[in-house]
C-alpha cells in the first residue's frame, strides 16, 4: 500500500491522513512496525459520516471513541497493521509528540496546529504498519506567515501565549455571551485562517458540550 491508497481508504471512512513518520526503536508500537500514519476527522465530511453511525445514534457513552475503535480498527485490519489510540490508557501513548513528528507544530497559544486543519486538528488514532511508506515533503508551518489572530481571539483572554485559564473559559461558557463558542466552537480555534470552515458547527457544538460537561459523550 502507498500513501495515496491509504489516504483514499481513510477518506472513505470519514477520516484523513494528517501525517506520516518512520518508527524508531524507542517508539511504543507493535513489534515489526515500520511506519506510523496519523489519522483525524476528514474536515466537514467527518460529521456527516459520524452522525449517521450506530455509535452516535445509540445514546451510549463515548460515541466518538467507540466509532474510532471500530473504524480505525477496521482500517488497520485491511491494511495489515495495528490500530493505536490516544485514549483508553494507561499506558498513554505519546500522541502529541507523534503528531509533531508527523508534521504538526505547537501554535502561539500552545495548541497543536496543522498546515491544512489549523487549530481544528484532532487525532482519533494511528496506524502502525509493518512496511515503510514514502514520507511527503515537510509542510510549511502556517504560523510563520500568519498575523496570529489566535492570540487575541478569546473574549476573556483565557487562551493566550501565557497559557490556558480553564476557570475563565468555563465561566464564560456559562454566560449567555458564551453561546457563540458553545454553538460554533472555540473562538481561538475559529480565528486560525487555516482552520476556518474545516469543521461543521454541529460537530463543534457536540465537542463543546462534552468539554463543558453539558452533554455526555
Amino acid at each position: 500500500m502507498n500513501l495515496t491508497e491509504i489516504t483514499e481508504a481513510a477518506n472513505n471512512s470519514g477520516l484523513d491522513v494528517l501525517g506520516v513518520f518512520h518508527v524508531r526503536d524507542d517508539d511504543p508500537v507493535p513489534e515489526g512496525s515500520k511506519s506510523m500514519v496519523m489519522l483525524g476527522p476528514n474536515g466537514r465530511e467527518f460529521w456527516d459520516v459520524f452522525s449517521a453511525s450506530a455509535e452516535y445514534l445509540d445514546g451510549q457513552a463515548d460515541p466518538v471513541d467507540r466509532w474510532s475503535l471500530r473504524v480505525i480498527g477496521g482500517l488497520a485490519d485491511n491494511l495489515g497493521g495495528s490500530a493505536l489510540f490516544p485514549f483508553g490508557g494507561p499506558p498513554w501513548l505519546p500522541f502529541i509528540s507523534w503528531a509533531q513528528r508527523a508534521g504538526a507544530w505547537s501554535s502561539p497559544v500552545g495548541l497543536l496546529v496543522h498546515h491544512r486543519y489549523g487549530l481544528f486538528v484532532s487525532y482519533r488514532g494511528a496506524l502502525a504498519l509493518p512496511y515503510e511508506i514514502d514520507i511527503p515533503a515537510e509542510p510549511v508551518r502556517p504560523c510563520d506567515t500568519c498575523g496570529k489572530p489566535c492570540l487575541t481571539a478569546c473574549p476573556v483572554s483565557a487562551l493566550t501565549e501565557d497559557g490556558y485559564d480553564t476557570e475563565a473559559c468555563h465561566a464564560w461558557l456559562d454566560q449567555p455571551e458564551g453561546h457563540d463558542c458553545m454553538s460554533r466552537g472555540c473562538a481561538v480555534r475559529r480565528a486560525c485562517p487555516v482552520g476556518q470552515y474545516r469543521r461543521q458547527d454541529a460537530q463543534s457544538a457536540f465537542h463543546m458540550a462534552a468539554f463543558h460537561g453539558t452533554e455526555g459523550t
